[in-house]
């Protein structure tokens, strides 16, 4: 069952008008956001998001997006990775980034700049984007912010109190951060010896953070 959708993903999104991206004027520029969960992601994205204008991509929040769509044929094999702290296969992480980018330039080619937040998560994400995104966008860099666990931990829990979100539980959260540090840690490794990596001390307040993400925007973004 699951081979079968994950060759349909596959073959959707071969299929896709994204493809027609290397024709554009443009190719979208990437900037990697990653940390454990809890980290301030998102937040800061939001803020990037305000002062710059790059279109904030949430990997987590287009999975949970399609896990709700009615009639989706991915919903429910979404909500029981998610639920088990487990990463999504990347052929559908990738089509609906593929989906989102697409979207955004399709109505203007100049708004090419993009925040992927919580992606790539493992090697298998990695290789699944070099191997479909090659030549067809470019990675400028991975922000990384790093925090402690327990920190991250009791983000989520106060956070889960009115996200709704089904794996703000300390049980889910555990999973995820074994899943994060397993998995996810090594690819920012891999990025930095590429010097392609910028670490920002996430347990700081979100004001804190974000005047270092500045510095590193204004200088390299």
């Amino acid at each position: 069952m699951l081979y079968r959708l994950l060759s349909c993903v596959t073959r959707k999104a071969t299929a896709s008008a994204f493809y027609r991206l290397p024709a554009l004027i443009m190719k979208p520029q990437v900037y990697f956001v990653l940390g454990g969960p809890g980290a301030g992601k998102g937040t800061q994205c939001a803020k990037i998001v305000e002062k710059y204008g790059y279109t904030h991509l949430s990997a987590g929040d287009l999975l949970r997006a399609e896990r709700g769509r009615p009639g989706s044929e991915f919903g429910e094999l979404i909500e029981n990775y998610i639920r088990d702290g487990k990463i999504v296969p990347v052929e559908i992480t990738i089509s609906l980034l593929q989906r989102a980018m697409e979207e955004t330039m399709k109505s203007n080619e100049e708004n090419n700049k993009f925040l992927i937040d919580g992606f790539p998560r493992n090697e298998d994400n990695l290789q699944g984007w070099n191997r479909t995104m090659d030549g067809k966008a470019d990675v400028k860099f991975v922000l990384f912010f790093d925090c402690c666990n327990e920190v991250c931990i009791d983000r989520c829990l106060e956070r889960g109190k009115s996200s709704g979100r089904s794996d703000d539980n300390r049980e889910s959260l555990l999973k995820r951060i074994q899943t994060y540090v397993q998995s996810t840690k090594p690819i920012i490794e891999l990025y930095e010896k590429q010097g392609k990596v910028h670490t920002i001390d996430a347990a700081k307040t979100v004001d804190d953070v974000f005047a270092h993400v500045q510095k590193i925007f204004d200088k390299e973004g």
